[in-house]
């Protein structure tokens, strides 16, 4: 069972993640970052290959894509807030591109 993080446990594993562009959801407990990319071909690659791994760990992003940009934020439903499997991914999101 996923739980949410301890406040214990979120500074080792969200701020590596702020420093890399990744931010809190003003008003909800959820990580957001746009990822721009040359052009619209490599933003869907780029989500094909998260969405791969999205539906491998069964955890699926809010995203947005207009173009060449992708908006994305992460929560854990289950736990309505940030459990590992959000920092998991967007450890992933960031390596994919």
């Amino acid at each position: 069972m996923t739980e949410k993080l301890s406040q214990e446990a979120r500074g080792p594993l969200l701020e590596p993640l702020f420093a890399t562009g990744w931010t809190m959801v003003d008003g909800r407990d959820a990580i957001t970052k746009r990822f721009e990319f040359a052009n619209f071909i490599d933003a869907f690659g780029w989500m094909t290959r998260v969405a791969i791994w999205a539906e491998k760990w069964n955890h699926h992003p809010e995203w947005a894509n207009v173009y060449k940009t992708v908006d994305v934020t992460l929560a854990t439903h289950d736990v309505d807030g940030l459990s590992a499997l959000d920092a998991k991914l967007a450890r992933k999101m960031d390596s994919l591109i």
